[in-house]
């Protein structure tokens, strides 16, 4: 039987140092994700639709209808950036 001395094996995961990881992760993807908006006022709406896709209580629970109004948006291009960002951050089921 042949031992595998590749350090994959024979260091323990540190799940501290695994869950900052993986959490840098999902705030990195975030970031990329608002910054894809092409001015402050459409990284604002994205930021404001990943808030109602994640934690709606801290929008006052604002649909999507009433994000795209303050905004100046269709509900049609509100709901497509709600879609991107569940597709993006993997909550597409």
């Amino acid at each position: 039987m042949k031992n595998n001395d590749d350090s994959f094996f024979a260091e323990p995961v540190d799940p501290k140092q695994e869950a900052r990881f993986l959490a840098l992760e999902v705030v990195c993807r975030l970031f990329i994700w608002m910054a894809e908006g092409e001015s402050l006022e459409e990284r604002g709406v994205r930021a404001t639709v990943a808030l109602y896709c994640v934690r709606p209580d801290l929008i006052n629970e604002a649909t999507l209808e009433e994000i795209g109004n303050m905004a100046g948006r269709s509900k049609q291009a509100v709901h497509q950036l709600a879609d991107s960002f569940r597709e993006t951050m993997g909550m597409v089921s």
